[in-house]
């Protein structure tokens, strides 16, 4: 059987256990069964991120945060969402006791270290300005593209931080959890979002490639969830650098978000449109854009809820 090659790329710098379900659909021959040889990767930091490369048909498939996917389709960009991959919003807020900060209005006045992406400053000052306090008053610390831990804080870098994942980073500190506070932002005031997608560009042209695509990897995403010792033998092949402890703990937390009930993949309206008008109404969005315009029909269908377990 000739297989046809498919490149799909990650969000991150390196792999991590949202990739789960695209690991184990590979290691378990299931691509392949459906003619596909997939290569998995992550993108080079200094040509750009996932849509980039997907932009300029370097690859065919890959895996992006939801606001950006939307950014580059107002600026007409040829790029889709085809699948849903988390159902909720992974960053947090995080500090430690402490330091007088008990909720998020008591951030003005305090160090908050941050990548100052237009809408990275647009989310800290919604969730202060949520909790009645006063966005202006926060004093903000370019940290670039550092996540900076609960442990820096506590070196006396800054006094809390926005946008490391509760699933993620927020799992590598060394400081008693007794002193950490974490708040993840849909549980402070957030508005509803996919955190990211799974999204095609102009070098994929086959829909029945990418309906293969899709089933091997909704099939991978459930036995990811489903058996996680399984799972965790792939992760230490494809990530060895980290511990089987921070792995397993990460993906407990992070399999349910990829799930609406028994749905996997489905680009939902009650997330997507309230996202898309909170955009608009920061300025990152036009205020008539429609989201709709940057997926593919067949993604905001149920289809693929017959997920064997």
């Amino acid at each position: 059987m000739t297989l046809t090659h498919v490149r799909v790329m990650l969000e991150y710098f390196h792999p991590w256990t949202n990739a789960a379900g695209l690991y184990v659909a590979s290691h378990n021959g299931w691509y392949r069964d459906a003619g596909l040889d997939v290569e998995l990767t992550t993108f080079d930091a200094l040509r750009g991120d996932t849509l980039e490369h997907l932009a300029r048909g370097e690859v065919h498939l890959g895996v992006f945060p939801t606001n950006r996917l939307l950014v580059r389709s107002a600026a007409g960009q040829p790029l889709h969402g085809v699948a849903s991959i988390n159902h909720r919003g992974m960053e947090t807020i995080q500090t430690i006791t402490g330091r007088g900060i008990a909720r998020p209005r008591d951030l003005a006045g305090k160090r908050l270290a941050l990548n100052p992406t237009p809408r990275g400053l647009a989310m800290v000052r919604h969730l202060v300005t949520a909790d009645g306090g006063d966005p202006d008053a926060v004093v903000l610390v370019d940290s670039r593209y550092r996540e900076l831990s609960v442990d820096d804080i506590a070196a006396g870098e800054v006094d809390a931080t926005f946008g490391g994942y509760w699933a993620w980073d927020a799992l590598f500190a060394q400081l008693p959890g007794d002193q950490r506070i974490v708040w993840p932002v849909d549980e402070i005031g957030a508005p509803p979002y996919h955190s990211y997608l799974l999204g095609k560009g102009p070098a994929l042209t086959d829909d029945g490639l990418l309906e293969a695509f899709l089933e091997a990897t909704a099939r991978g995403y459930r036995a990811a969830t489903d058996d996680p010792a399984a799972t965790l033998d792939v992760l230490d092949r494809v990530i060895p650098y980290f511990s089987r402890d921070i792995l397993a703990r990460s993906l407990g937390l992070i399999a349910p978000t990829w799930w609406d009930g028994d749905r996997w993949g489905e680009i939902r309206e009650d997330l997507m449109t309230p996202y898309t008008a909170w955009l608009a109404g920061n300025g990152i969005l036009p205020d008539d854009f429609d989201w709709r315009r940057a997926v593919v029909p067949s993604a905001t269908s149920p289809r693929l809820t017959a997920v064997p377990r």
